[in-house]
């Protein structure tokens, strides 16, 4: 087990205050694109927070009113163009494991989406669990206008899951953007707040969850991501011997007793 409060990574900022992580990327001039040593940096820290003993729940913030600008024009997709195949595919995996150690960290991750959101962007605030916006966010899967395909980093699996499957296809066969008033309606943006509010409102939520059960949170972010390869059958059982895990818990026992005595009850994550 490992605490992350004093982590000083190189290529994004991050602080954890009362078991939530900040983390935003750093280079608002840009519009914070993602460059080689992010994508690995932040691939590193998610993996790590599996094994975090101090971090319950992240959130992944916009800074100077944008998200992400996806991979940097020069220093990534200039050196893509001379890479062979072996380079090419040792960097897409680089980018999908970055998803991968997102689903896979334990802890929900809430997106606070300002501004441009475009690209691999697009897909960490896709990865995340929840994602909060402003009226100006503008999402893009853009992949296609720089001529790739828009299966980019889990996105033909995970996008029709959350806004169907004809929306995901014409966003990711024209690259287009999507404005956040249709991010809301579609299911992608859970709410819309002001630019003023967004952050506030972001860390309201986090407070929110890290509150609550985050032993059971973790479990339910388990069988969310788990589920979608299972049939009904598989999902039911699974979900019984995940509910009988969480009866076991401390905390479990604790909202009993509080009910019991008319009170609120205070979880401590065990």
């Amino acid at each position: 087990m490992t605490e992350l409060a004093n982590l000083k990574p190189q290529h994004f900022l991050w602080q954890v205050e009362n078991r939530i992580a900040r983390v935003s990327l750093n280079r608002p001039d840009r519009k914070n694109p993602l460059t080689f040593d992010s994508y690995a940096e932040l691939r590193d820290t998610f993996r790590a927070l599996v094994y975090a003993t101090d971090v319950d729940i992240v959130v992944f913030a916009s800074n100077g009113g944008n998200f992400c600008s996806g991979g940097d024009v020069h220093d990534i997709i200039g050196p893509l163009v001379d890479m062979d195949m072996k380079g090419l595919l040792a960097f897409t995996r680089m980018t999908g494991d970055l998803v991968k150690a997102m689903i896979g960290c334990g802890k929900p991750i809430i997106a606070a989406v300002d501004g441009v959101c475009v690209g691999a962007g697009a897909i960490v605030a896709m990865a995340s669990d929840l994602r909060l916006a402003t009226p100006e966010a503008k999402t893009a899967f853009l992949f296609t206008r720089v001529g790739l395909a828009g299966c980019d980093m889990g996105a033909c699996a995970m996008l029709p899951r959350i806004i169907g499957q004809g929306r995901a296809a014409e966003l990711l066969y024209t690259g287009r953007t999507m404005s956040a008033a249709e991010g809301e309606r579609w299911g992608f943006f859970n709410a819309l707040h002001s630019a003023e509010t967004l952050e506030a409102e972001a860390m309201a939520l986090a407070r929110r969850l890290a509150s609550g059960p985050v032993f059971a949170h973790g479990i339910t972010k388990t069988q969310l991501n788990q589920e979608w390869n299972m049939g009904l059958e598989q999902a039911i059982e699974a979900e019984a011997q995940a509910q009988a895990i969480c009866m076991q818990t401390q905390d479990f026992a604790r909202a009993y007793h509080a009910f019991v005595a008319k009170e609120k009850p205070v979880f401590e994550g065990n």
